[in-house]
């Protein structure tokens, strides 16, 4: 049966990791996989949050977008000096 999107975090028997180059103080995105080839998201600051759960192909094209540059124009814009 596949896990519904905002179930708690903590409730899910997964093994949760997030990036080696995370923000050491803790604000970070972690995912786990699932048994139903899905992807689930959660807030590190809140172990016992709301997952997100995204299909893996959703999250392939994410990433792929990602790296191609496709989400640049979201980076905040330096202040003016």
């Amino acid at each position: 049966m596949p896990v519904e999107n905002g179930v708690p975090a903590d409730q899910l028997a997964v093994c949760w990791r997030k990036s080696r180059v995370s923000n050491p103080s803790g604000s970070c995105v972690e995912v786990a996989e699932l048994s139903d080839d899905a992807i689930a998201v959660r807030n590190s600051r809140y172990p016992a949050g709301p997952a997100l759960i995204y299909p893996r192909a959703e999250v392939s094209a994410f990433l792929r977008g990602a790296k191609n540059g496709e989400f640049d124009d979201l980076y905040l814009k330096a202040a003016p000096g």
